[in-house]
């Protein structure tokens, strides 16, 4: 049986790559095992591949006080409002691991208001599905929200920037039909 295609549109070979792309890729690969899918997929286009990649890293490699599991956390929540298949299993199996928690991502994906985590990360997952959903209505009570949790400016900056990077993202893997690689499913289990 045929695997089914992992996007509706052309998915280029990777020895055909740009070196920068191509290097990025198998870097990927040689750390994970595998390649996940969206690197393929966004390999389309490599000039949007370099930007979307860039944005992706700078909001969540960097330390701070929020932990790489909450900004995953961010990420499976707003990607299960906007029902995207692809980074719910990609993002959450990436949240079992940074979490330490095979329970956490599927809690977080399925309802994160009855999730086991703390009033803090509830207070930034509000603000982030508020973000996400209805960025229109954001304003200083949010933020004071946040602030009475502990949260800056900055850290609010950076909320908004993951749910609004991501909403982004579930629509390209929604219209692309990206789907998760297998491996996903069992990762931090």
């Amino acid at each position: 049986m045929t695997a089914p295609a992992i996007s509706r549109f052309p998915v280029p070979e990777i020895a055909g790559l740009p070196d920068d792309v191509r290097e990025r890729i198998l870097a990927v690969q040689e750390k994970s095992g595998f390649v996940p899918n969206v690197f393929l997929v966004l390999a389309h286009r490599p000039d949007e591949f370099r930007a979307f990649f860039a944005y992706h890293d700078a909001l969540m490699d960097k330390p701070g006080p929020i932990t790489k599991a909450e900004r995953e956390m961010i990420v499976v929540a707003t990607s299960n409002a906007n029902q995207c298949q692809y980074c719910v299993v990609a993002h959450g199996a990436i949240l079992r691991i940074r979490a330490k928690n095979p329970l956490i991502a599927d809690q977080v994906a399925t309802n994160y208001r009855k999730a086991d985590i703390t009033p803090r990360q509830m207070a930034m997952l509000d603000f982030a599905m508020k973000v996400s959903a209805r960025a229109y209505e954001v304003g200083d009570a949010d933020i004071a929200d946040l602030k009475i949790h502990g949260f800056t400016d900055e850290d609010a900056w950076d909320i908004a920037a993951i749910a609004a990077f991501f909403a982004m993202s579930n629509r390209l893997a929604n219209v692309t039909s990206m789907r998760p690689n297998d491996e996903f499913y069992a990762m931090g289990r």
